[in-house]
């Protein structure tokens, strides 16, 4: 084992849907570790708010507007990467919704929705990259999964559906593709400390935790919400030449929550 093991430089990384957020982290980590970033999101306002964001933190990355569910856009997007950066070497699942509906009050389309973006926006990233990593030899996909691909839990049934099929995807890739030296492996997050969780972390009025607050932290043996940033370290492993016998593996970075039952009342 080198150290040089962990390094991305000279490599190409496409994270989708990585303006902000657990993307955003995860394609800081690949910076810093020397990958040139390269990201994608459903529309130019969220790609310049992207690319201000990169700017901000002293990276130059690559933005571009595209629909992960859109097949031909897809292609395109990967035609450009490789014209205008190079070939794609590491691919980050990372684009995905979420739609809190108690299961008899969804809607189909909703289902189809959640459906369409969390699994097959993965599939149709996954399927345009792999020829030019065939070609070059090796290639790396991550695919951001879930506690729910685990776990169910109520209002989540699409959110679940979706995020355990893209656990077996993974699966299925490094069955279909591991001959031609490409790992496909997965992250599962636990609960993220993001803008969009920051209302459930928010004193109450009476100075009390908000209920959900307690109820994350009394189930996560590490007592607190994980930061996005701790998901860097995990990705970029999974990146490197570090992982190269590593495939078809689903690493959860959930603070431990999958392997505890809960403190007793």
């Amino acid at each position: 084992m080198k150290m040089e093991d962990f390094s991305l430089k000279g490599k190409v990384a496409l994270i989708t849907g990585a303006s902000y957020g657990i993307g955003f982290a995860i394609a800081s980590g690949m910076a810093a570790c020397g990958a040139t970033i390269v990201f994608n999101d459903i529309n130019q306002d969220l790609v310049d708010k992207g690319l201000a964001n990169y700017k901000e933190a002293g990276i130059e990355a690559h933005g571009y507007v595209c629909n992960v569910t859109d097949e031909e856009a897809v292609k395109a997007l990967v035609e450009k990467v490789e014209k205008e950066v190079g070939v794609i070497d590491i691919l980050v699942n990372n684009a995905g919704i979420i739609r809190r509906i108690p299961m008899c009050e969804m809607s189909a389309a909703d289902f189809r929705l959640v459906i369409d973006i969390d699994l097959n926006g993965p599939f149709i990233m996954s399927k345009a990259v792999i020829p030019s990593m065939i070609k070059k030899g090796h290639g790396k996909i991550i695919n951001i999964c879930s506690m729910m691909s685990e776990l169910g839990r109520e209002t989540v049934s699409a959110y679940a559906a979706a995020k355990g099929g893209l656990k077996m995807l993974t699966k299925n890739i490094c069955s279909e593709y591991g001959q031609y030296n490409i790992q496909c492996n997965g992250i599962g997050p636990g609960y993220i400390e993001t803008p969009q969780t920051a209302p459930l972390r928010e004193r109450q009025p009476d100075g009390s935790r908000h209920p959900f607050d307690q109820f994350i932290c009394g189930r996560t043996p590490a007592g607190r919400w994980l930061k996005p940033d701790e998901l860097s370290g995990p990705a970029v492993f999974l990146a490197s030449d570090a992982s190269n016998a590593v495939n078809g593996h689903i690493l959860y970075v959930d603070g431990g929550i999958l392997a505890y039952i809960g403190k007793q009342p």
